[in-house]
């Protein structure tokens, strides 16, 4: 049985304290690199948790200047149409402790933020962050309390923006996979993924 590492004491035997200096880099707001960084940044990673403790990471991705700047301790994202899971919203109704990961292609650095979040509903607020003349649904406030860049080893390690590393383009199946779970027919499962590929086109 593999030996499991269970209090913090056992871990900080395998993995040092970060050195004071590493840890002056942890900001409670946006300095002007990550404000920049975070504006031209077109994808994150929004990381939320429920009242049970279920944890959903959600991809968010739009034009550069999708995630709105109010001030250097609070942002904004659009919340645009999608499966109506609405997993991260739930959970931020339930807790509203949220993790963030910006990242900006060709750049290894990615932006860590960690916060608190609220969602908004405000009718002309949902209009402004509107995207290929459509409101957004919601929005979601998000009030910094931790914010800072992690290095580039990981990214550089996964060749993640080499496109000579990249694996041919994959498409996957929904229909297959809702077909297996719902029973429902092959008729039926390629209807699912027309209609998946149609919404690409839509956005």
């Amino acid at each position: 049985m593999a030996k499991q590492v269970t209090s913090v004491e056992e871990l900080r035997e395998i993995v040092p304290q970060a050195a004071r200096l590493v840890e002056s880099k942890i900001l409670d707001h946006l300095d002007e690199q990550a404000a920049a960084f975070l504006r031209d940044s077109p994808f994150l990673l929004l990381c939320t948790s429920g009242a049970d403790g279920r944890i959903d990471a959600s991809p968010r991705g739009d034009d550069p200047g999708f995630v709105r700047i109010e001030d250097d301790r609070t942002i904004l994202l659009p919340e645009r149409h999608g499966n109506n899971l609405a997993f991260s919203l739930q959970n931020i109704v339930e807790n509203p402790n949220v993790g963030i990961i910006a990242l900006l292609p060709n750049a290894g650095e990615t932006l860590r933020i960690n916060g608190r979040a609220e969602i908004l509903a405000d009718p002309d607020l949902l209009q402004e962050l509107g995207a290929r003349g459509k409101p957004a649904m919601l929005a979601i406030r998000v009030s910094i309390q931790r914010a800072y860049f992690q290095c580039a080893r990981s990214v550089l390690r996964a060749k993640l923006w080499n496109p000579q590393s990249w694996p041919a383009p994959r498409k996957i199946s929904f229909g297959r996979i809702i077909a297996r779970s719902a029973g429902v027919n092959e008729d039926m499962q390629r209807q699912i993924d027309s209609m998946v590929e149609k919404s690409y086109k839509t956005l």
